[in-house]
C-alpha cells in the first residue's frame, strides 16, 4: 500500500470505495460497499485476490458468493428480514389477542349493566331471580377471569418470542462489528466510536487516538506467506486486548493496523501505554511448532489527543502522521502528534507502507 506522491493526503477510504464501486458499475447495496472496504483496506487478503480477479462490470452472483465465503455476517440481512418479519408476525397477533380481550370486556361489561338495569326495574326481588342474576355474573365473571388468565400466558408467550428475536438481533450487531480474524471491534465500529468523541465537548478533552501498525508486515507474508501474517495479526491482537486498560477500545482498522481509544489520560501517560504495548510485542517469541522463528515483529505507534484534532477525521490523520513518523524515523516506536506537527512530511507523502 503506497501513498501517492502527487497527493497531499491519503484520499478517504470511502471515498475509494465509492469510486472503485461506481467504475465498475457496482450497485450499492450495503453487502457490497463491504466487500470493496475489505478489498481495498487489505484487512483480508483472499477476498481482495478474489474480487481483483473478477470482470471489469462483476456480477451480482459473484459477489455475492464472495460475501457468504469471507463475510459471513453479510447473511445478517436475511437475520434482519427473518426478525422484521417475525415482529410484524407477533405484533399483528398482539394486536388480534388485545382486540378479542377488549370484545370480552365489553360483553362482561355488558352483562353487568343489564343486570344492574334488571334488577332496578324491579319493585320487588324475588330469590328465585337473585338466583339467576348470580348464577348469570358468576359465569360471566369466570369466563372472564379464564379469558385474562389465556391472554396472560399468551402474552407472556409472545414476549419470550420477541426475547429470542432481540437476542439473534443482538447477536448480529455483535457479530457486524467485530473482526472475524482477532475478534476486535473492526473498522465499522472504530468509525462510530471515534465520531462519537466529538459528540461531547468533555470527550474531546479526555480522549486520544493511538495507532499501530506491524513493521514491515508485507515480508513477513512474502516470506512466511499469508497465514503465518495472520496468526502474527491474532497474537498482536490478543498483546493490545491484555494489555489496554480495563474499558479501552480496541479495534483492528484494517490489514496490519490497529487502532486504540484511551479516556481520561495525559499525553504522558498514553506514551506509557504504548510503551508497554510496543515492548509487549517485541518481546514476544514468534515461532511455530517446529521451531523456526518468525520475527522479531515490532510495531510502530501514533498518538494523538482529541483535543488537538477539529473533528474525527482530523484525529485520524493526525494520530496517522505520527505513526508514520516512528515508520520513517526507525520503526519499532512511538512518536506523538505533539512532536511532528511542526515538522515537514515531504517524506511521510513518497513512504511505501509496510
Amino acid at each position: 500500500m503506497q501513498a501517492a506522491a502527487a497527493q497531499t493526503e491519503k484520499p478517504d477510504i470511502a471515498t475509494s470505495v465509492v469510486a472503485a464501486m461506481r467504475q465498475l458499475g457496482v450497485v450499492g447495496l450495503p453487502r457490497n460497499y463491504e466487500i470493496f472496504y475489505e478489498a481495498l483496506t487489505g484487512s483480508n487478503q483472499e477476498l481482495s485476490l478474489e474480487v481483483v480477479s473478477l470482470s471489469n462490470r462483476p456480477r451480482q452472483e459473484d459477489l455475492d458468493r464472495i460475501a457468504r465465503k469471507y463475510l459471513p455476517h453479510i447473511n445478517g440481512h436475511d437475520i434482519v428480514t427473518a426478525a422484521r418479519d417475525t415482529l410484524a408476525k407477533e405484533l399483528e397477533d398482539l394486536a388480534q389477542l388485545l382486540r378479542s380481550e377488549r370484545v370480552h370486556i365489553e360483553k362482561y361489561g355488558e352483562v353487568l349493566s343489564q343486570t344492574s338495569e334488571g334488577l332496578n326495574s324491579k319493585s320487588v326481588v324475588s330469590h328465585a331471580l337473585l338466583k339467576k342474576v348470580i348464577s348469570v355474573i358468576t359465569a360471566a365473571t369466570t369466563s372472564t377471569i379464564e379469558h385474562g388468565k389465556q391472554v396472560a400466558s399468551t402474552l407472556k408467550d409472545k414476549s419470550a418470542e420477541l426475547e429470542s428475536v432481540k437476542s439473534a438481533l443482538e447477536e448480529y450487531k455483535l457479530l457486524a462489528d467485530t473482526d472475524a480474524l482477532t475478534q476486535l471491534a473492526n473498522r465499522r465500529a472504530f468509525d462510530r466510536r471515534i465520531a462519537a468523541i466529538y459528540d461531547d465537548n468533555r470527550s474531546v478533552m479526555f480522549s486520544a487516538l493511538i495507532l499501530a501498525d506491524i513493521d514491515n508486515f508485507k515480508d513477513i507474508n512474502d516470506h512466511h506467506g499469508h497465514p503465518v501474517g495472520d496468526k502474527i495479526i491474532q497474537v498482536v491482537a490478543d498483546i493490545f486486548r491484555k494489555g489496554a486498560q480495563e474499558g479501552t477500545f480496541v479495534a483492528r482498522t484494517g490489514g496490519e493496523e490497529f487502532a486504540i481509544i484511551v479516556d481520561g489520560a495525559t499525553e504522558a501517560g498514553l506514551v506509557e501505554v504504548a510503551e508497554v504495548l510496543r515492548t509487549m510485542v517485541a518481546q514476544t517469541p514468534f515461532t511455530a511448532a517446529n521451531g523456526m522463528t518468525y520475527g522479531p515483529v515490532t510495531i510502530s505507534l501514533g498518538i494523538c489527543m482529541a483535543s488537538q484534532a477539529d473533528n474525527a477525521d482530523d484525529l485520524y490523520s493526525k494520530a496517522d502522521r505520527a505513526l508514520y513518523r516512528s515508520k520513517l524515523t526507525g520503526r519499532n516506536r512511538v512518536t506523538t502528534f505533539t512532536t511532528v506537527q511542526d515538522k515537514p512530511l515531504k517524506s511521510w507523502l513518497l513512504y511505501r507502507r509496510d
